[in-house]
């Protein structure tokens, strides 16, 4: 399987580099349509995996003064590979998010197919509008290739990278109270090899269950970690006071990824089993 990763340098990108350690690494913009053209012709790969959307650094809040680089990354190179892959024929992956939706949606979390309902940030309005264009657009292209849209929430894994969620929490004095979807990085990656290998299409959310807060990470933290952490509980009502832009905190229903017979475990088991292994890191 000859495969394609755009953005093999980032957080996640790397991951999928670690799966696939062969495939083709381009430093080609993803939002230059003809160089992206030029590269499928000559690489003509059978999978093209895009993991180059900007999330900002050290947050979205970059995002709010960084509107062009975001949407030329989030949304421009999402049209560009619909279309050139499309033309193609060549399956495609796309690396989403969850941060589109809001709250619990009574408890049972967003499924694939709920509208989105979250824009405060110009982070998720960009991941709001490709999302959409996927869900929109990706039926038609089940016979030209086929769109893989895979959502995380809060990536975490049991290394020291500063894109690790345990990492970033880890350096706030004050930790949102609020439970959230939470994606673990070794799950998701062997979760989506299998999708992958299989050729499955349309969107998944890829998440642990249940869900759990920030704060509830940073108590398991200073319980299996180190014990002189210090840190202060945050409200949703006092968000504004450390952030720019407004946040998304949702529960996202995996249901479909259970489905098709691969389970991700249960939030809060497995922070406490990442903790642990941290505990033991050098």
């Amino acid at each position: 399987m000859n495969v394609l990763i755009f953005g093999s340098k980032g957080y996640l990108g790397s991951q999928f580099l670690s799966l696939y350690p062969d495939a083709i690494t381009p430093s080609v913009d993803v939002a230059d349509q003809a160089a992206v053209a030029t590269l499928l012709d000559k690489e003509k790969p059978d999978v093209v995996i895009n993991a180059a959307g900007k999330t900002g650094r050290p947050n979205v809040d970059w995002c709010e003064t960084h509107r062009e680089e975001t949407f030329r990354s989030n949304v421009t190179g999402v049209v560009t590979l619909l279309e050139e892959c499309g033309e193609r024929g060549i399956y495609w992956v796309h690396l989403g998010s969850g941060c589109i939706y809001e709250g619990e949606n009574g408890g049972g979390g967003y499924t694939e197919e709920d509208p989105p309902n979250f824009a405060g940030s110009f982070y998720s309005w960009t991941k709001n509008v490709s999302d959409q264009m996927l869900m929109r657009f990706g039926e038609g292209w089940k016979g030209r290739g086929g769109v893989l849209n895979l959502r995380l929430r809060m990536p975490f894994d049991t290394t020291q990278s500063p894109r690790n969620l345990l990492m970033k929490l880890k350096g706030y004095t004050r930790v949102l109270d609020v439970r959230n979807s939470i994606t673990f990085i070794p799950e998701f990656t062997a979760a989506a090899q299998r999708l992958i290998a299989e050729r499955k299409t349309g969107t998944y959310n890829m998440v642990n269950g249940s869900g759990i807060s920030p704060y509830r990470i940073m108590e398991l933290y200073k319980e299996i970690v180190d014990p002189s952490h210090a840190f202060e509980r945050l409200t949703l009502e006092q968000l504004p006071d450390v952030a720019k832009a407004a946040r998304s905190n949702c529960i996202l229903n995996n249901a479909k990824l259970l489905g098709e017979g691969i389970p991700m475990g249960d939030a809060e088991e497995t922070v406490r089993a990442a903790l642990r292994t941290l505990r033991k890191a050098p």
